[in-house]
């Protein structure tokens, strides 16, 4: 999480002291109108900063991902960009439409226009587009903050939201051509220019590749279902991909998108087996949370073509200490799945040989499954990890104290957290509380992307 703030108030910090350096007397005018072309200005640099470099991370590009920790984690940096950039257009709208009232309410008068300044032919060019570049900027402004606040409230439909959420790209190349046309020019020739222009450069083929439904295409393969298995005690679905056509192969706790046709888009899930190039297969546990979940069961099919998108994610159990504690909530056990699967598959190739860390998985549920706890249990046992079952109605609700009760030497130990997003901070506030250094030791899937 550290990584993801420290990315995005770098990012408007750099262009705040560009344009500082850009233009030190700015803030140094005395009237109101000349403070609100200096804080237009500013506020304008910083909402197109964050539209950019929101919409470069919408495209998924692999650059970022090892930094941040994972695409779940741009995918948060990209919530916090739509928000920063929502709060910003709203204050350079402010900044640009509040002095007209004023003027209209007669509490301010409109200072006089003096004679226009020497320009350059493309600086007058620039200028004529002025008035279109105010009402097209200020349309999409309009249209950003409700596409926005749709991707913000999660009472809207998902299918809604990525319906509209694409529309965006739009918007974004009409405030690209509002900012080129109303950015002060004498900036250009700044370091704040060249910022500026990069990010305007790389956000517009960003959305080219969003609208042209091209995001991640160089990572997606072919794939065949060959197995659907549902469990209606735990309302979940497993099911099996083979026939994979150049999967590059994945690590334990990764995921991928996954769709099924051209008409629904893909959904992330993640990939609850361990990779073997010689039975190249892919296992996923979806459990049903929304509409399109509750649908799978009666729209797949076995021998149906579908396109996997991956591998993501570094969920992958990376560190070196003598002991690792797993927490999975409900459908978040999948990612340890694949992972003991893989140490079994290593204690078989190894005869038998001892894990180089001990292991205790918590997996707590509100539902049970007799068949679903028994396949847990074995691969529990072949990966020789230590496996909690918390039946919530029967045993309580997981707490920190539990787990400390059963892991004595938790200090020595990692964390490692899959489920829903309130039980992991509530138990990453505890630990801390405690001792655990959680920035370094607590990691959490924060899998949502919205």
């Amino acid at each position: 999480m550290k990584r993801i703030k420290l990315v995005f108030w770098a990012s408007l910090a750099a262009v705040a002291v560009l344009w500082f350096l850009a233009d030190p007397t700015a803030l140094r005018t005395a009237g109101i109108f000349p403070l609100r072309s200096a804080m237009v200005q500013l506020t304008g640099l910083l909402a197109i900063t964050c539209m950019s470099v929101a919409m470069i991370l919408a495209t998924r590009p692999r650059w970022p991902e090892r930094w941040v920790g994972g695409l779940d984690k741009m995918y948060r940096l990209h919530k916090w960009l739509g928000i920063g950039a929502l709060v910003l257009a709203i204050t350079h709208w402010l900044w640009t439409q509040g002095p007209k009232w004023a003027v209209g309410f007669g509490w301010l008068q409109r200072p006089r226009r003096g004679p226009p300044p020497d320009m350059s032919g493309l600086e007058q060019a620039l200028r004529s587009w002025r008035g279109t570049a105010e009402s097209v900027g200020e349309l999409a402004f309009y249209v950003a903050v409700i596409l926005i606040a749709i991707a913000l409230i999660k009472r809207i439909p998902y299918r809604f939201f990525y319906a509209t959420h694409a529309l965006l790209a739009v918007v974004f190349l009409v405030l690209v051509f509002h900012a080129i046309v109303l950015v002060k020019f004498a900036y250009w020739a700044t370091p704040l220019g060249v910022l500026v222009a990069a990010l305007l450069i790389y956000g517009t083929w960003a959305a080219i590749v969003v609208l042209f439904r091209r995001v991640g295409a160089n990572r997606r393969v072919a794939g065949t279902i060959t197995k659907l298995s549902y469990l209606p005690e735990i309302s979940s679905l497993e099911g099996e991909i083979g026939a994979l056509q150049g999967w590059p192969g994945h690590r334990p706790g990764q995921f991928a998108f996954v769709s099924t046709d051209d008409d629904e888009h893909a959904h992330p899930f993640t990939i609850a087996s361990t990779w073997n190039a010689e039975d190249p297969r892919l296992t996923f546990v979806v459990k049903e949370l929304g509409d399109y979940t509750r649908r799978l069961p009666q729209k797949l099919r076995i021998g149906q073509p579908v396109r996997i998108e991956g591998p993501y994610g570094y969920f992958t159990f990376n560190d070196d200490l003598p002991r690792q504690i797993w927490v999975g909530g409900g459908i978040g056990i999948t990612p340890f799945i694949a992972r003991m699967k893989q140490l079994a598959m290593d204690r078989k190739d190894y005869e038998g040989r001892p894990n180089s860390q001990a292991i205790d998985l918590f997996h707590s549920t509100a539902q049970y499954s007799e068949e679903a706890l028994a396949k847990l249990h074995a691969d529990a046992e072949a990966a020789g990890v230590n496996l909690h079952v918390l039946y919530d109605p029967r045993d309580g609700l997981l707490t920190g104290d539990r787990i400390r009760e059963a892991v004595p030497d938790w200090k020595t130990a990692s964390m490692w957290f899959c489920g829903p997003p309130a039980f992991g901070a509530a138990l990453r506030a505890d630990f801390a509380k405690h001792g655990l250094p959680v920035d370094r030791r607590f990691h959490q899937e924060l899998f949502a992307m919205r």
